[in-house]
């Protein structure tokens, strides 16, 4: 499987619960962009805050036709130090002391995408370990001004070829990107 990380971001780079400000962006052409996204994936990679966070909506949102049914049946693997259960259908914990390893494993298995949203700690352990395939992100025309950043402090200069860039009639510029070389 190929590893894609997709991210909300503003353009000054917060990621941090973009439910709570992306909604004005987020119309119908953003929504067959995710939509195609999910399409083309088989399995979701979530840290235990992400996981949360969808496992608490999802389940019970309505309205969501078949990127619902799909969010809600897909595999989810679960990269989890404390929950020792998950709830939402299809989760399972990545278990063993190294996430990275772990990580390989289930990018050898066979299918296409597996999609890591949110989950900035996550994140950027797999972009140390050269593990991220693609990085997909959707930044939104706003400047918050605070919340947390995606990139943390200590990643070292990493170089990314531009794949394709794409802009949304909302404002919302999609960019792609994959480790240079």
């Amino acid at each position: 499987m190929r590893l894609v990380a997709t991210e909300y971001l503003s353009f000054d780079g917060v990621f941090e619960e973009p439910g709570h400000w992306s909604g004005p962006w987020f119309n119908d052409e953003a929504g067959q962009f995710k939509y195609g996204e999910l399409q083309e994936a088989d399995a979701q990679l979530l840290g235990r805050k992400t996981y949360e966070g969808f496992a608490a909506a999802w389940p019970t949102m309505e309205g969501t036709g078949d990127f619902g049914d799909k969010m809600n049946t897909m595999p989810k693997y679960v990269v989890t130090s404390t929950l020792k259960k998950l709830d939402w259908s299809g989760s399972q914990i990545v278990k063993g002391d190294d996430v990275a390893e772990e990580v390989r494993k289930l990018k050898q298995k066979p299918g296409r995408d597996l999609l890591l949203a949110g989950s900035a700690q996550l994140f950027n352990a797999l972009m140390k370990e050269n593990l991220i395939d693609l990085y997909r992100f959707m930044v939104h025309p706003v400047v918050l001004g605070k919340g947390r950043k995606l990139f943390a402090g200590d990643i070292d200069q990493r170089a990314l070829d531009l794949k394709e860039s794409r802009t949304l009639g909302s404002g919302i510029v999609i960019l792609e990107y994959v480790p240079a070389g």
